[in-house]
């Protein structure tokens, strides 16, 4: 197993106020699945997605990731895992605009302290994965968004992780490139990445082993969707 909550709970608290965005979450993830995470503006998929993802931390109930509770874990035990194991994808792509589109992929496995003379062929490697080889030495201002988020596909791969967290992955792109991406993370879950996605769209869930429907902070229904 690799993700597995019990009664997960996520409480925003000002002064005055006291706002509930996860009530009770009991989610397993299998290692090898593709699960897509939907639901209404506000329903707290993101925050799950941010619990999950080892970015922020629950405010009650268990988080066994990779069978290790971890719902306790300040930043400094969370950091490691997360950069050992979990690759992001964003909907605004989240490229550095002054890095080429290979600094900004080698970026990752300088973070993971990777040596240099490992970076290049490992680099190399995923952008030819994503084919964008022949824009490496290009800006992120330069290139189109379906070629944005290939390159963020390819920074989130480079340090082979065991999960790709994935938040509205085509949200800011035309259907066909779209398409484009949700068939890259479809390959990627076909070679062993386990996937987990936040999406709005009906559409992009038939890529996916099981829709989980969130309403309210709550998981109302979870359906397992047909073979690819």
């Amino acid at each position: 197993m690799i993700i597995e909550t019990e009664n997960l709970m996520k409480l925003y608290r000002t002064d005055e106020v006291e706002t509930t965005a996860l009530d009770g979450i009991d989610l397993s993830v299998q290692e090898g699945e593709f699960v897509s995470i939907m639901g209404p503006s506000g329903c707290g998929k993101s925050t799950l997605l941010h619990l999950l993802g080892l970015i922020d931390t629950p405010s009650g109930g268990a988080y066994r990731f990779l069978g290790e509770e971890v719902g306790k874990y300040k930043e400094d035990r969370r950091a490691p895992l997360r950069k050992a194991n979990i690759g992001f994808v964003f909907q605004n792509f989240n490229l550095i605009d002054e890095l080429t589109v290979y600094e900004n992929v080698e970026l990752a496995l300088q973070y993971n302290n990777v040596q240099a003379n490992l970076r290049k062929p490992r680099v190399t490697e995923v952008l030819e994965q994503m084919g964008m080889s022949h824009r490496a030495r290009h800006f992120p201002q330069q290139l189109s968004g379906g070629q944005q988020q290939r390159v963020a596909v390819a920074r989130a791969i480079v340090n082979k992780p065991n999960l790709i967290m994935a938040d509205e992955p085509t949200g800011n792109l035309d259907s066909e490139r779209g398409e484009e991406v949700m068939k890259i993370l479809t390959t990627l879950n076909e070679a062993g990445t386990t996937i987990v996605m936040v999406t709005h769209s009906a559409e992009n869930t038939r890529f996916g082993n099981r829709v989980v429907n969130l309403l309210d902070g709550k998981i109302v229904s979870q359906t397992s969707t047909a073979p690819r």
